[in-house]
């Protein structure tokens, strides 16, 4: 819309003094405004979440569109980044032609377009109000539309150079301040706009500049051709990004609430390799297997909510997490924990969510391979909790019939806290003669010369003498392919779904192992991949 308007008649004498920049300045304004529209509506998690339990029922595609909301989000602010340079440069070099045209450079009809002025300095065409020499540094940070640009510039690349995968990984809370300075680019975004840089003719039909045009020594002496008066658009970015910021404040109201409601520590346990886990009680809360909530530790800070899986089962009347060492805010949280007497609560937690994930499906699928790379376990424990229930229960609803579950791990501590679950599985499937239900294979991708050759004097032992299962561990990395060849042997005509809490490498990796043996024909095996993402 804002292209179009700039190409209408009424901006004629604007394109004499810009030219194509003003196209190359309004056609990025359009972009932007409608991708500001979009950035905040991926990060409304609660919107999510009910979208996609209404599509529960309906396509399978669109549920794993859903859970691609970040690479969304990230995708919409490269293109915010790119337009809003472009919309820089370009009025960059508005401003410089505004001057030159003011100092008189070019043709005689430029000069007296930049002259133009009523008593009250309203209905001028050139911004620029002064013959003094102006360059576009000094018109940036003394003028509304300026200022503001320089804002929301700044405050955009503080925000995509701290979303760094290094930093948000190494340094959370520098990313995590950051980010809030979405509140000063969108307040500078609604007001940039009121500068008026850009102004149209209002008067078209006293002033017909086909007439008029080359008469510029005649303007405002003969009745035919009065001055042309201009006038600023109305600021219209308001209209696009009103309702996602309506939105997206009901959100975080709805997380205000939750923060505000009790929650009780039912019980606090450090695993081995800094692993902490919390088991807590919040009344009326209901979750779904796979899914994840936000914890915040006002002990810690204040403002900083960080995303765990949890790990609990539907059928289990508390819900927990299991928290891994890395960074300030969990070594914090651990640190709080071990200095708790036995038995103490812990500091005050708020808790917001459950969200859904990706996980959520598995029991969708007749078959579904599982694969965890350290904590990112945690999502398929709640899975494997609530299997184990529901054999208990004898559920008749369960269609799954076939799970084939990876994790790898580098130190062998890690295994210790799972490995109970497992053992509590492996006998359930031994009582029902249901050995093939569930494959599970660990792999240590880490181990020394003393640990191997503990484990070639323990090797023929009945059970592993990592984890005390009956499957022994692996050592190494899988061989992908040959998981993948086995699984389409073994479930001929079947639909698998593949799910990853991993490194975006291996999710590389098994997104195209995925696509290679899914069999074109749809009457045979086909792999569909998902991945948990926060």
């Amino acid at each position: 819309m804002l292209l179009r308007g700039s190409i209408r008649d009424n901006f004629f004498y604007t394109r004499h003094l810009l030219g194509s920049a003003l196209a190359w300045a309004r056609a990025p304004a359009a972009v932007l405004n409608f991708n500001c529209m979009l950035i905040l509506l991926p990060v409304c998690r609660n919107l999510l979440s009910l979208i996609r339990g209404s599509l529960m029922c309906c396509s399978r595609t669109m549920r794993r569109q859903m859970d691609r909301n970040l690479t969304f989000h990230k995708l919409v602010a490269y293109m915010i980044a790119l337009m809003t340079a472009i919309h820089m440069v370009a009025h960059l070099l508005n401003v410089e032609w505004y001057n030159n045209s003011r100092q008189g450079v070019y043709d005689e009809l430029s000069t007296t377009l930049s002259d133009l002025a009523d008593m009250e300095n309203t209905t001028y065409l050139n911004p620029i109000r002064t013959t003094n020499l102006q360059i576009p540094l000094y018109f940036a940070f003394t003028s509304i539309a300026g200022l503001t640009g320089i804002i929301i510039t700044l405050a955009l690349i503080l925000m995509i150079t701290s979303s760094m995968e290094v930093i948000r990984r190494s340094y959370f809370e520098v990313f995590w301040y950051t980010h809030h300075l979405f509140v000063i680019f969108f307040a500078g975004l609604v007001i940039h706009g009121i500068g008026g840089i850009v102004r149209r003719q209002s008067n078209m039909e006293e002033h017909n500049f086909t007439l008029c045009k080359d008469q510029a020594d005649d303007w405002g002496k003969i009745p035919e051709c009065p001055n042309p008066e201009f006038e600023g658009g109305p600021a219209a970015t308001w209209m696009w990004v009103l309702g996602p910021m309506i939105i997206y404040a009901a959100e975080r109201l709805l997380r205000l609430i939750r923060y505000v409601q009790n929650v009780q520590y039912r019980k606090i346990v450090m695993r081995p390799s800094k692993v902490l886990e919390l088991q807590l009680v919040k009344k009326g809360f209901k979750m779904e297997v796979g899914q994840y909530i936000f914890l915040n530790c006002p002990a810690i800070s204040q403002l900083e909510w960080h995303p765990f899986t949890m790990t609990s089962a539907p059928e289990e009347d508390f819900f927990s997490v299991h928290i891994r060492s890395a960074g300030d805010w969990t070594d914090k949280l651990i640190e709080i924990m071990q200095k708790l007497p036995e038995g103490a609560q812990g500091p005050k937690m708020g808790v917001d969510g459950p969200f859904g994930t990706a996980s959520e499906d598995v029991f969708d699928y007749e078959v579904s391979m599982l694969v965890g790379a350290g904590i990112g376990v945690t999502p398929f424990a709640s899975i494997l909790k609530s299997i184990w229930y529901r054999f208990k229960d004898n559920d008749p609803k369960l269609r799954t019939r076939k799970i084939y579950f990876y994790w790898l791990c580098r130190e062998t501590h890690a295994f210790e806290w799972f490995a109970d679950l497992l053992q509590l599985l492996e006998k359930e499937m031994e009582q029902r003669g249901l050995w093939d239900f569930l494959t599970y294979k660990l792999f240590l991708t880490g181990w020394d010369q003393s640990h191997a050759d503990h484990v070639m004097v323990h090797f023929d032992e009945d059970t592993d003498v990592v984890t005390g299962l009956k499957q022994k561990t692996h050592y190494g990395r899988p061989s992908w392919d040959k998981e993948f060849e086995q699984v389409r042997r073994d479930n001929p005509a079947s639909v698998v779904g593949m799910f990853l809490c991993g490194p975006a490498a291996l999710a590389n990796v098994l997104e195209k192992k995925c696509g290679k043996y899914s069999d074109v024909d749809p009457r045979r095996t086909k792999f569909y991949f998902n991945k948990e993402n926060f």
